[in-house]
């Protein structure tokens, strides 16, 4: 009983602190004769909004991050980015940075595929940025304006 009361009492500090950003005091004014400090100045980052779309059997599905992310996600690189995860076979996941070539992650740490988002038919293709999309009833191709790209299919997941 004692540590369930423990527990509770420093998930609650917790919280409590996440709750309030962990932000310090604010400065006080510098006493006179004082030079005050200045914090270097930071440049806000345009902040970009992700784009969704999934395959109409529901079994891939993609998500692109403009150039300098977003509030919560931030591309190695920079991006922008075309992430595409499929389901069946097995879970995998090709990106497609900036530069490079296609990678595929066969050990994806955040499955989160496929979401309600807007259903690319076949035949239709997608574009934003450096990346175009086909989709097709036998996958998903995906390129760079450099030639760089990723397949997803059933029958087959290639990347170069």
């Amino acid at each position: 009983m004692k540590l369930l009361v423990v527990g509770v009492s420093i998930f609650l500090s917790l919280s409590t602190l996440a709750a309030a950003g962990g932000a310090p005091p604010p400065r006080m004014p510098s006493p006179e004769g004082q030079q005050q400090q200045s914090l270097p100045e930071t440049a806000a980052q345009p902040v970009g909004e992700q784009e969704m779309f999934m395959m109409p059997s529901g079994n891939i599905g993609c998500v692109y991050t403009p150039a300098g992310g977003t509030a919560v996600y931030q591309p190695q690189d920079g991006g922008p980015e075309l992430a595409c995860d499929i389901v069946a076979q097995r879970y995998v996941r090709a990106t497609l940075g900036r530069a490079g070539a296609a990678t595929l992650n066969h050990a994806v740490g955040d499955p989160s595929c496929c979401s309600a988002a807007q259903v690319l038919d076949y035949g239709q293709s997608w574009s934003r940025g450096p990346f175009a999309c086909a989709s097709e009833r036998t996958g998903l191709s995906c390129r760079r304006d450099d030639g760089h790209s990723f397949l997803l299919s059933r029958a087959q997941v290639s990347a170069d």
